[in-house]
């Protein structure tokens, strides 16, 4: 399901940094940056692109999210730039194939995980909840509870 290269993350300042990518930048890299963000608070940065960044964030997604208490209401998707790969020790892309550019010495993620796009708030949930376990299984690899 994921694919790692390396095995080890180049931290610069003791901080680890993460970069989520999706398509749109609008549902699925949102929800992720936005978990990253709750759960490890300032012990990891965190950025989110699309290949082909949307409108706006899939008012499904916000809702979803809103039900857990965080907001992503204000968020706008982004457009995926080789700069936010370069300073980007991790980058864990959602279903947006060959389009994520690939430098020596990063960590790839590829987390399979079912678009929202289009979807109802029911269907979101479940997709948001898969985000926030793999969300916290990176935390547990990049950032453990007492350490940075």
């Amino acid at each position: 399901m994921r694919e790692t290269v390396p095995e080890s993350v180049p931290e610069a300042a003791g901080k680890a940094s993460v970069l989520f990518v999706c398509v749109h930048n609008a549902g699925r890299s949102q929800m992720a940056a936005a978990w990253l963000t709750h759960l490890a608070g300032d012990r990891v940065e965190v950025r989110s692109a699309g290949s082909d960044p949307g409108a706006a964030v899939n008012p499904a997604a916000v809702e979803a999210m809103a039900e857990v208490g965080i907001d992503i209401s204000a968020e706008t998707p982004k457009i995926l730039t080789t700069d936010a790969v370069r300073e980007s020790d991790v980058c864990v892309t959602m279903g947006c194939g060959d389009t994520c550019p690939v430098f020596p010495g990063k960590r790839y993620l590829d987390w399979r995980l079912d678009d929202p796009a289009g979807q109802g708030v029911a269907a979101v949930r479940p997709i948001r909840d898969e985000i926030r376990t793999l969300v916290e299984e990176l935390i547990a690899e990049l950032a453990p509870s007492g350490e940075r």
